[in-house]
């Protein structure tokens, strides 16, 4: 499902991908700005248009008024200038903690690509200053929290409007330093923001969006892992991979659902000779794996659907169109669409970690594991008593699991009436967004925890008598896997074997089924 980043990237008329941003976010491909002269004639005119509306003192929302419900107080034309700092200063109130350098390159990629629609009323000196601070990573440093997701991320993104002019404080080649100390050591002049220009940096969903582009990426990884994960369970478990039947998924065709089980057909070998088989049906949470899978296989479409229109989009306030000479006043910074998006996502997650959760479950016990010793141990009959092997592990994943089903609450459902009643319905976006990357990490520990303990259910599975070879996609991951954990014979911990595995996560290092 996932698609490759082109070698370079150009911020413009062009629409960016989730990969785009995830390519920028890892830092593994170089950025540019489209060059010719329409498309910067095209933002220019923006900021021409509102400079001739100053000169003849036409009323412009942020721009010859105040923010919010301070709409109707009317700013002196001497004052103007000053405007935009003093947006970009007092919501310098973000609390929590910072935003990681992954998440702040896509929430500067998201914000950039908004401007680049040409209807935000900014300065081509803007977006290139917004893209310099991508391709010589200068990040700015970003609290997480603070933002109801309407207005739009206005006070996360006040940290890069006050950056871009030389305030507060950046991330620059691993050290934390003033913005203004970077600005001169790059050569650069801080930017003094023009009117709208303070409020088009601020005024939009990048910070939700940004983080619903690696939160995706995320959960997109997760399916295939999760897959494979089951895969090497049906084996340990000696289950009936019948279960994955092309012609039963057939009967019942959601694309996703069928994928998954295309998958696990395409790992267990189901087209060759199998054992006998000891029963009919498996639990639930082997025989109903794609049908749980499934739902996150076929909703990562739509999800995608709504994250990229967000990318995309122009989501500031107002809309400036040039060639029509008009002013549009309207609510783009609302980011509902994020919100529902990342409040589905972690519901979709959280069964992810609960499914393999459950198979973990069965592993460990001997009453449901078909043969395999208690907790998965490999000690020898003379060391059982001592040794307990992946019991810890379980208990471990039981709590990561309870944890991520708990963030499941929506966030999107609790608005909150802000900023004197103007703001009277809000997105909660980015908190969604957050909580969809926590039920992520937390999904992603238990995936580690099914992952080695699985890997010793195949080896302990290997050593019997009538042990069956492997299929192939299996064995090669069997082989990868032993590599970085040796099974488990005398207990030793394992916090450091599973913190390998969630890098290797997190950096995909197994390729699976759709890479």
């Amino acid at each position: 499902m996932t698609n490759q980043a082109p070698d370079l990237i150009t911020f413009g008329e062009r629409a960016l991908r989730i990969e785009d941003v995830l390519a920028l976010a890892n830092r593994q491909t170089p950025s540019t700005l489209q060059g010719d002269e329409e498309f910067r004639a095209r933002i220019a005119r923006g900021a021409q248009f509102l400079d001739s509306l100053l000169d003849r003192e036409g009323v412009i929302y942020g721009v010859t008024t105040g923010y919010g419900d301070s709409c109707v107080v009317a700013v002196p034309l001497e004052h103007v200038e000053a405007l935009p700092r003093h947006l970009y200063t007092f919501h310098g109130c973000g609390l929590g903690k910072l935003l990681d350098e992954q998440a702040t390159r896509a929430v500067l990629t998201a914000r950039l690509q908004s401007l680049c629609q040409g209807v935000s009323g900014v300065r081509v000196e803007l977006i290139e200053r917004l893209q310099a601070f991508i391709e010589q990573d200068v990040l700015p440093l970003i609290p997480e929290e603070g933002s109801v997701g309407a207005s739009g991320d206005l006070t996360p993104l006040s940290y890069v409007a006050a950056t871009l002019s030389g305030e507060r404080e950046v991330m620059f080649r691993g050290e934390r330093r003033r913005a203004i100390d970077v600005h001169q050591q790059l050569g650069w002049t801080p930017l003094v923001l023009r009117p709208k220009e303070a409020l088009a940096l601020m005024n939009g969903t990048a910070v939700m969006t940004g983080i619903a582009c690696l939160a995706f990426g995320r959960a997109d990884y997760l399916l295939q892992l999760a897959t494979r994960i089951t895969a090497m369970n049906v084996v340990a478990l000696q289950g009936n991979p019948e279960h994955f039947d092309e012609r039963l998924f057939a009967t019942k065709p959601h694309p996703g659902q069928m994928q998954v089980a295309a998958w696990l057909r395409q790992d267990l070998a189901i087209d060759a000779p199998t054992a006998p088989l000891h029963r009919l049906q498996d639990r639930y949470s082997l025989r109903c794996a794609p049908h749980v899978l499934g739902v996150l296989a076929d909703s990562l479409n739509w999800l995608r659907s709504f994250i990229e229109i967000e990318l995309n989009s122009a989501n500031d306030n107002p809309i400036i169109d040039a060639e029509a000479e008009r002013v549009l006043h309207g609510g783009h910074f609302y980011g509902g669409h994020i919100a529902f998006a990342m409040d589905s996502l972690k519901t979709l997650v959280a069964n992810v970690a609960d499914l393999l959760d459950r198979q973990l479950a069965l592993l460990v016990d001997e009453r449901y594991n078909h043969g395999l010793p208690s907790n998965l141990s490999g000690a020898s009959a003379e060391r059982s008593m001592l040794n307990h092997g992946f019991k810890a592990v379980q208990i471990g994943a039981s709590a990561w699991t309870a944890e991520a089903l708990k963030n499941t609450m929506p966030a999107s459902v609790f608005s909150r009436s802000t900023e004197c009643h103007n703001q009277d319905k809000v997105s909660m976006g980015t908190i969604a967004a957050r909580d969809a990357i926590r039920v992520l990490e937390l999904t992603e520990q238990v995936a580690a925890a099914t992952l080695i303990a699985a890997n010793q259910g195949v080896w302990l599975r290997s050593r019997a008598a009538d042990a069956r070879p492997l299929p192939p996609a299996l064995a090669a991951m069997h082989h990868q896997l032993g590599e970085d954990f040796a099974p488990v014979i005398e207990d030793r911990a394992l916090e450091s074997e599973l913190r390998l595995c969630l890098k290797h996560i997190a950096n995909r290092h197994w390729r699976l089924h759709a890479q």
